[in-house]
Order: C-alpha cells, then structure tokens, then sequence
C-alpha cells in the first residue's frame, strides 16, 4: 500500500501556516478515480499530538485491511477507500477550515472527527451544513450530541454514567471519603466532567470542598493545587488531557499533596501517563470507555477485540487504549453504514448510520437518536505499579481499588 505525503497551503490560515496532506491509497502514484474518499481532520502536532497520533494509527490498521479484502462492497461493486487526512495542528479554527476544504475541495465522501468533544463539535457543524455524514471517535460529551445534528455519530457512551458508578464504588471500598477537591480544564468534555463529578459527589453526600477550571494552556497548577490541599479533601479529582494531568500530578508530588482517592480523567486510560510519570503514576485511577481484555467477536475486519489487540501490539509494541479502538471502530461502523445502503448517496448512508444496531470488535454500537452510542457499563481503571488494571465492570475485573500511598 503506498503512501503519499504533500503539503497544501490554506490560505486563510494566518502566517501562512500550512498542514500536511497525507494519503493513504491502494492505486499506484496517481490519485484513484472509483474510491470512497474519507477526509480525516487529525492533531499530528500541537497539544494534542498524542491523541491525534492514536487516531491515525488506528485508521491506517482498519484502511488496510479493507482495502487488502479489496474495499468496501457497495451494491454489486467493491470500492478501494482513500483516507485524506491534515494535521490542524491541535487548532479549533483550523479543524474546521480543513473540514471545510475537505469538502468542497477535496470532495470528500464522509468524514471522521478530531480528538475531543470541542474539535467535533466544529466539525460536525460544518458537516451538518453539507449534509456529510461524521464519524466521531473521541467525543463523549452530551452537549456536543445535543445541538440537533442530523449527520454526527459518535462510538463513545456518554460519559455521565461513569463518575456516578465512581462516586458509589470508591466511597463503598474506602471508608471515610467525606470531600472531594475538583479542578477542570476549560474545555468542552473536561468541563463537562468535572460538573458530572460535583453532580455525581453531592448526590452521594460528599462534600465538594473545592471546584474550579483552568483555563487550556496553562503550565502550573501549583496555586490551584495548593488550595484544593488546604481543603483535607479526601478525593482529588483532575480532568484535562493527558500533558496537563501529567503536569498536575508531578507538581502534586513537589507539594507533597496527596489524598486516599486520586482520579484523572482520562489520563492514565492512556500509557504515555504512566511513561511520563513512573512511580508517580501508581495508585492514579480513571475511566475509560474500552478495554483491550474485553472479549467480543464480531464479524467486521477485526473479527474480535483479541485479534484487534495483537495486531496492535505486534505493530506498536504496546497496549492499545480506548481511542485507538474506538477510532478503528468508527470506521468500522461506517463501513458497515455503506454495505446497508448499498449506495454513496450521503443522506442513505446516514439513514443507514441511524439504524445501526451491530456489535463490533470494540463492543456493542447502537445509536441513539441524537446520535451517540448507547450507555453502558464502562471501565473503570487504577494504575497499580505500571500496570493499568481494570476495577469495573465485574466481567474484565483484574483487581481492587487500593488507597493512593501518601508522599
């Protein structure tokens, strides 16, 4: 399979910035004619490069293997798929002039979403515009599912149910947890986050001692920290991505600030956290919407979580996480969407993505009517040693919640 890489200027992008095309595609050097065209906005640089990263790997893993089966069947004929992507370099303006441009320029056929509830949700305003339909991957925030979009589709749960399950488990295994301390990113899903835990915490009847955001970008939380220490909270609990609750944690440690719970969202569902923290990682527990010991078969490219994870591991030498399996999982459903319809046509296609009702390698995909997968249980995690070790739900326990050692 060849890839080719350019670079395309947009021209209303300021300093006359510019972002990588990259092309993934089964034809020789020319561009192929009788495909289906994806464009896949992606953060390959700028803060959340890591994530980005995650969804690309992804991607290419589901891209060849379909087209190694030779492509997606659509009505009588299979068609080659293409997967034009640019790096919007972590930048909410720029994800969604390149939406733009891999509509009306490129031509896309579908798209898929950026990393985050506040990346998709301008993207999929600028889909929604177009009537093309938009596979999102890493959004998991209700209001971004809630504006009325006709052509969004996420693979992610809600993310609610999650510290409510929190909120009853943690306080049930440790007694005496009586105040939480709250501090989220200014920012679409780890704000929402932080709301549902203060929600989630007074409906338990713990005491939220502290509850503040921080705004993106920030490099030092030590005030904020220090605050959230003088409470005596028992339960610390940080949501942003994966460099800020890394900073967070080290700068905890350089305070000597710790409590019997420490909850980041959704940090260590991801192994660059442990990496970047060593034994500072340990104890750390989380939520997650995917875990690779979960064991469903399916009859998509994957065939079953088990193959996803060692192909995975045999091509990254190391453990996937929930956005790697929920980026390939969004295109599996769309894959599927396009073999229903039996047609390109947009709008057959997001009928077809409306109803779906399958279960895939990654779990079960059934979508609601604003468009997101239904709730259900999900992870629960601790960092336990270097090991993240699922808590909940029941059938994919590998361990019990223990108390964060203190400094």
């Amino acid at each position: 399979m060849l890839r080719r890489s350019s670079i395309l200027k947009l021209g209303r992008l300021a300093a006359q910035a510019t972002v990588t095309a990259a092309l993934w595609t089964a034809s020789t050097g020319a561009w192929a004619q009788d495909v289906i065209r994806i464009g896949a906005p992606l953060a390959l640089t700028g803060g959340l490069a890591d994530e980005g990263k995650k969804q690309q790997v992804a991607y290419d893993m589901w891209l060849k293997r379909v087209n190694a089966a030779g492509g997606i069947q659509v009505g009588a004929k299979k068609m080659k798929v293409e997967l034009l992507t640019y790096d919007y370099q972590s930048d909410e303006k720029r994800a969604q002039q390149i939406a733009e441009r891999l509509i009306t320029q490129d031509k896309v056929d579908f798209l898929t979403a950026p990393f985050g509830s506040g990346h998709t949700k301008v993207v999929a305003g600028v889909a929604e515009r177009y009537g093309v339909p938009v596979m999102a991957s890493v959004a998991s925030s209700e209001t971004v599912f809630n504006q009325g979009y006709k052509y969004l589709f996420g693979t992610l749960a809600p993310n609610g149910g999650i510290v409510q399950n929190m909120a009853v488990i943690f306080t049930r295994l440790i007694p005496g947890v009586k105040k939480i301390a709250i501090l989220g990113r200014e920012d679409v899903f780890p704000r929402a986050m932080a709301a549902e835990m203060k929600k989630a915490a007074e409906a338990n009847g713990i005491e939220v001692a502290y509850s503040e955001f921080y705004p993106v970008g920030t490099l030092d939380h030590a005030a904020a920290l220090s605050k959230m220490k003088a409470t005596g909270a028992q339960w610390v609990f940080i949501t942003g991505y994966t460099q800020d609750l890394i900073l967070a944690r080290k700068q905890m440690g350089d305070l000597k600030f710790s409590a019997p719970i420490v909850t980041m969202v959704t940090g260590p569902s991801y192994r660059e956290f442990v990496d970047g923290l060593g034994k500072l990682a340990d104890g750390v527990t989380s939520a997650s919407w995917w875990h690779h010991s979960l064991t469903y078969k399916s009859d998509d490219v994957f065939g079953s979580t088990e193959a996803f994870y060692k192909e995975f591991v045999a091509r990254e030498k190391k453990d996937p996480d929930y956005v790697n399996a929920s980026a390939a999982a969004a295109l599996v459903v769309l894959q599927k969407a396009i073999e229903k319809a039996g047609t390109l046509d947009k709008a057959k296609v997001r009928d077809a993505l409306a109803a779906t009702d399958i279960l895939t390698f990654y779990g079960p995909v059934k979508f609601t009517a604003n468009g997101m997968n239904q709730g259900r249980d999900l992870p629960i995690i601790q960092v336990q040693g270097t090991k993240i070790v699922p808590l909940y739900p029941t059938p994919i326990k590998a361990g019990s919640l223990r108390p964060v050692a203190p400094f």
